[in-house]
């Protein structure tokens, strides 16, 4: 079980890391910080759960799929591939849709309780399997963060399949994790006979690069 954290949600600016060697002691020459590249959350970006189920009026499971398109945020890039402090990506729960009002009322008001924990916060820290930037083409790398969902923080890894361009970054992202993870109860609305303890998530990102 995670430790819930009361946190007011913030979305910081980006902020790009410099530094100096001086003085008279200084035996160093000084170093030019690396430049950075930041990835900006565009419109047509939309986040989604997917979570396996077994309705009592279907003789098979089916996944039950809620989606929404408020999706925001940035981080920065550096040259060598190390993500820079200060980036963060938001999920407003509150929008999320399904095909079926009972499940998204259920959720937001018990499995999500979206009043008092109304976003989903990714706070990038690392990336792993790309060592620099590429300027341009497919990628493929985790993107190593912390999630908060729940008022529950915990490292999260997200499998990333992107293609870069000189100034865009489209991509998906997916990782999945059991309700525990975050201090979640399984669903149970009427009518549903069973629901896999395995959330999905998946976020199809269109995004602006600036260099």
């Amino acid at each position: 079980m995670g430790k819930r954290m009361t946190r007011t949600p913030a979305f910081p600016a980006v902020v790009l890391l410099c530094w100096a060697v001086s003085g008279p002691a200084a035996t160093h020459a000084q170093e030019a910080p690396e430049s950075a590249t930041r990835i900006e959350i565009a419109g047509g970006s939309t986040a989604e759960y997917r979570v396996r189920e077994q309705l009592a009026r279907l003789d098979f499971p089916n996944d039950a799929i809620g989606r929404t398109t408020s999706v925001t945020g940035s981080f920065s890039i550096a040259g060598d591939g190390s993500i820079q402090p200060g980036g963060r990506l938001r999920v407003d729960l509150r929008d999320i849709r399904s095909d079926t009002d009972r499940r998204d009322n259920f959720l937001r008001e018990n499995t999500l309780e979206t009043a008092r924990f109304p976003y989903a916060d990714f706070v990038p820290t690392r990336i792993e399997g790309l060592p620099t930037l590429p300027a341009s083409g497919p990628a493929t790398f985790r993107l190593v963060g912390d999630m908060t969902i729940h008022g529950v923080t915990k490292e999260l890894a997200w499998d990333v399949e992107a293609t870069f361009a000189p100034d865009s970054v489209n991509g998906e992202a997916s990782t999945r994790f059991p309700f525990a993870t975050f201090d979640m109860t399984i669903p149970k609305v009427f009518g549903l006979l069973s629901v896999d303890d395995d959330i999905r998530l998946v976020l199809n990102i269109t995004a602006r690069r600036i260099d």
